[in-house]
């Protein structure tokens, strides 16, 4: 059975070594069953055949069953017309070809039935067809037309060689009507009947060849559960496998840095959002287990103070802990923010990064590895095989999408006992992706902003009213407030005409004359040093607006800054559009955000730029970018690896996908290694697609 699957396809009916190629090369399959597994990407509706006389001139593509009763061809300047003469007894219909009218003469034989599918016209007041699919009437291609007929993906190379969809759809009737094709369950019989689910054989042939439209409905969804089933399957296993092998650091103690920070130094009170998930990683840290642990929280929700208070527990128990950041100027941001907070405690911190001097570095070094370096802040630079811990009890990584696997895995790998790890990200993360991306890591979410932050209010302005956002922004720096205005480009792009960082810096200069305004530039070409002269020129107060790219997405936290004006605002992403709106509001005065974009905005920019105005709410926002992107699209989720989904669709399927969910759930609770007869399918399956994986199960 297996071994006939895994015959080369070069050895099916109407295949042979010029098509394999073809199919290795543009589509990938190389066995019988990779072609099995190439599923059709939409189905055309040929159930029914038209009589000629039933011809309209606004029908989609329809199919008509008839003779052809002669040809004529005519000259054109460019080329020849063939037209042939179609009917089925109730009309005439012509048929036209302007390519292939050799080929055609020498297939199509008059007199014979054949069926046509393609789209009527009319030309000079009578029907006609160009260039419609042309097949036998014959009881073979009966049973292949006459249905729901699959359309597959096919490449430019492909065509060029007269092979298409439908030469793929003859190849899978070749191998579906072959006796010694056995298609294995891969799902324990009590489920597929629990889901009243198709059994696995009939599901594919039926995503192939249905019989009707509530059967290809029925396969599509045992396809779908069946996918998202496993990758739930993998994902709960390399959960349950972690709790079990890796055994974690234990903290057993809240000690006196923690109780002194607490009740002494704490700049606010802590909201119950943030107690809650507190609780919920103290409980990880004692546990015995390692941590494995996301921690979400829309920008400004209080995500530094808790990884601080965690940090102070690994400390409190003789650990080390370390907190990597993606860019210099957050991980200097996140350095004097917790220095700030930690003055008078006797904690030792440091910041390493690519600038760090070498005399500094080297003196960080041996303080780290001797253990009186208690936390060290940094970018990649922390991942450099010369950065050793004495003791690394907590590793903390923040916006942790933007670093790639291997890079958290050789962090994580600094220390013989695994430490702690909590990821952090503003970027609030669908219910879909966190189940899936992010599936094997137990989620932590601060639902709550601090008391006294008011709503962030968002306006969209088209260009013709600048002159009244001008008007605004004086009043507002008239209060004391700053401005960030933020461009998509940095210089002028001959094929984007959307306004950019220079002209945008000479038109706020001219509107905010010196001596009264002063303006700051940064974006990602300056050098460092300038980038950071001019942040901390704008952090301190010492310029009013601040010009910029979306450099400024993270990395800067100024209370006092109020206004946020995202131009060309159509061209961002409601990720991104959130993410540069975070930047203001907060401080306790009333803040803005100004999306400015251009008069004509396509339909998903308008969903954007609405959806932006009716909600501040992180989580509503990434649903909806989800359904406008799709998961592929979303920062991040490309790097793990996991979303190699034929059929499934996270916009789509999240009803699905909690099925699976718990389906998965159920069976690793009950038999975690499929040891009981009924379960077998499901480790000969996972067996399998483990040969052709290379998966990371031991790092977030």
């Amino acid at each position: 059975m297996s071994d006939f699957l895994q015959t080369p396809i070069e050895f099916l009916k109407g295949v042979g070594q010029a098509r394999a190629d073809l199919l290795k090369k543009e589509l990938n399959i190389f066995t019988f069953e990779d072609l099995l597994y190439f599923y059709p990407y939409r189905h055309i509706d040929r159930t029914r055949f038209y009589k000629i006389s039933e011809l309209q001139d606004d029908l989609p593509y329809i199919q008509l069953r008839g003779k052809f009763t002669d040809f004529r061809t005519e000259k054109l300047n460019r080329g020849q017309r063939l037209t042939g003469s179609f009917t089925d007894g109730t009309g005439h219909l012509e048929i036209v070809w302007f390519q292939g009218a050799k080929w055609v003469k020498e297939l199509i034989k008059p007199q014979t039935e054949y069926i046509l599918f393609g789209k009527p016209a009319i030309f000079n007041g009578k029907f006609n067809m160009v260039h419609p699919s042309v097949d036998l009437y014959n009881d073979e291609n009966i049973k292949m037309l006459s249905a729901l007929m699959p359309m597959y993906n096919t490449t430019e190379k492909m065509k060029q060689r007269n092979f298409e969809s439908k030469s793929i759809l003859k190849l899978l009737h070749n191998l579906l009507k072959d006796e010694r094709l056995i298609i294995p369950e891969n799902l324990p019989d009590k489920l597929i009947s629990k889901e009243n689910m198709l059994a696995r054989g009939k599901a594919i042939h039926a995503i192939h060849f249905p019989g009707s439209a509530a059967e290809l409905t029925q396969a599509t969804e045992r396809l779908k559960f069946e996918e998202l089933f496993f990758l739930q399957i993998r994902i709960l296993r390399y959960k349950v496998q972690r709790g079990k092998l890796h055994n974690g650091i234990c903290f057993e103690h809240i000690g006196e840095l923690f109780n002194t920070f607490y009740e002494k130094h704490l700049p606010f009170n802590l909201t119950e959002a943030q107690k809650r998930v507190i609780r919920e990683i103290r409980g990880d840290m004692k546990s015995g287990v390692q941590m494995n642990r996301l921690l979400q929280g829309d920008v400004g929700s209080g995500k530094t103070i808790v990884a601080l208070l965690c940090m102070l527990i690994a400390i409190d128990n003789n650990y080390q802990a370390t907190l990597m950041a993606p860019t210099e100027i957050l991980a200097q941001q996140h350095f004097h923010n917790l220095q700030e907070l930690l003055s008078g405690l006797p904690v030792s911190i440091r910041l390493l990064t690519g600038n760090t001097s070498s005399k500094d570095r080297k003196k960080m070094l041996q303080d780290l590895e001797s253990g009186s370096l208690n936390i060290l802040i940094g970018t990649h630079a922390l991942i450099e095989n010369a950065v050793q811990y004495k003791n690394l009890g907590l590793v903390i990584i923040d916006e942790q999408h933007r670093f790639g696997v291997e890079q958290r895995s050789r962090l994580w790998q600094k220390n013989e006992k695994p430490p702690h790890v909590l990821v952090m990200t503003a970027t609030p993360i669908p219910r879909t992706l966190a189940m899936t991306v992010y599936g094997d890591l137990d989620v932590s979410v601060i639902d709550e902003l601090p008391a006294g932050r008011k709503p962030i209010k968002t306006i969209h302005r088209f260009e013709s009213g600048r002159l009244a956002v001008f008007e605004f922004m004086k009043q507002e720096l008239s209060k004391g407030r700053q401005i960030y205005i933020v461009y998509p480009l940095i210089a002028e792009s001959e094929k984007m005409d959307y306004m950019n960082l220079q002209d945008g810096f000479e038109s706020v200069s001219r509107a905010f004359p010196l001596p009264q305004y002063k303006v700051s530039i940064v974006h990602g070409k300056m050098k460092p040093a300038d980038k950071d002269f001019e942040m901390a020129r704008f952090v301190k107060g010492e310029t009013n607006i601040m010009v910029a790219t979306t450099v400024i997405e993270v990395g800067v936290n100024v209370p006092n800054a109020s206004v946020m004006i995202i131009e060309s605002a159509e061209r961002f992403g409601l990720s991104q559009l959130h993410q540069l709106r975070g930047r203001v509001g907060r401080g306790a005065e009333q803040s803005y955000c100004i999306l400015m974009t251009g008069n004509k905005l396509g339909n998903e920019a308008k969903t954007r730029i609405k959806t932006m105005e009716q909600s501040n709410d992180g989580f509503y926002i990434s649903e909806v970018d989800l359904k406008l992107r799709g998961p592929g699209d979303l920062e991040g989720t490309q790097q793990s690896g996991l979303l190699d989904l034929k059929l499934a669709d996270l916009k789509t399927d999240d009803q699905i996908l909690q099925r699976a969910r718990n389906s998965a759930s159920k069976l690793l609770g009950e038999d975690a290694g499929f040891s009981q007869p009924e379960n077998l399918p499901v480790k000969l399956w996972l067996s399998k697609q483990q040969r052709h994986a290379k998966v990371w199960s031991r790092i977030s």
